[in-house]
């Protein structure tokens, strides 16, 4: 076999440290949101004839080839305890943009979540399904230590994955200075707080909002933290217990969104 050029191999190793590669979008629901979203860039699907007796017209609608099997023939690269229903899609990772592009104020006063190395593709899935409901701009996390677009985050996402933007950037640091220049309040949720999460929004409700989360157990990183124009908690008032990562996005988006 003939030995890749330099060039070639230096460009699938930009395009897999970009996390662009394609990859398997799985179960019925996921896979109909994928063929209805025309910025979602498909490049086969697998189906199993109850499968696409279920998905109806979205197939011939997509216009993409389409390979019938039988359920025993289903072989898709996919994770043995993954519940695909018989449907499976490839695609490519969705292109939002930059964060200047999609976040910028435009004389608004839009909110936005950033996650400081959530890895955990269920958390960054329920996650998105939560910035969906309550009208986030965009959700932002950093290519490394963070969940990349998957079959797994996509199923837990339910369909919020096509449509809620999921930013990955190089540097969440410089993502918080952008959203800072385009004016921007940045809390950080940190359970150690002395700041209740409702008055310090209220402090910046006429400001465009940035909602920034840790890691379970870490938490936010130190430089995380010394970017933030202010760090709170949310409240609890039986003073035990802490949330799980989700749960604290849902509730802290909740609170942006009805204005503290």
């Amino acid at each position: 076999m003939a030995k890749k050029p330099s060039w070639a191999v230096e460009k699938e190793r930009e395009k897999k440290s970009l996390g662009v590669e394609d990859y398997w979008l799985f179960g019925l629901h996921s896979v109909r949101e994928a063929l209805a979203n025309p910025a979602r860039v498909k490049l086969e699907l697998v189906v199993t004839r109850n499968a696409a007796d279920r998905l109806g017209d979205a197939v011939p609608a997509s216009g993409l080839p389409v390979r019938q099997v039988e359920p025993r023939d289903f072989r898709v690269p996919l994770d043995p305890s993954s519940v695909h229903q018989g449907a499976a899609i490839r695609v490519q990772p969705l292109n939002w943009g930059s964060v200047s592009e999609v976040c910028a104020p435009h004389g608004e006063t839009p909110f936005v979540l950033l996650l400081d190395r959530v890895s955990d593709p269920h958390n960054v899935g329920a996650i998105l399904r939560s910035a969906e409901v309550f009208g986030a701009r965009a959700v932002i996390a950093p290519h490394r230590h963070s969940a990349p677009e998957t079959g797994a985050l996509a199923k837990a996402a339910s369909g919020a994955l096509e449509r809620q933007p999921y930013l990955r950037v190089k540097n969440l640091a410089n993502a918080i200075r952008t959203l800072k220049d385009m004016g921007y309040f940045v809390t950080g949720l940190d359970g150690e707080a002395e700041v209740d999460l409702t008055p310090a929004l209220f402090s910046a409700r006429r400001s465009p909002t940035a909602l920034v989360l840790g890691s379970e157990g870490p938490g936010l990183r130190d430089l995380t933290k010394q970017l933030c124009d202010t760090i709170a908690r949310i409240p609890s008032p039986s003073g035990f217990g802490s949330l799980n990562v989700s749960n604290a996005a849902a509730v802290g988006l909740y609170a942006v969104s009805i204005g503290g």
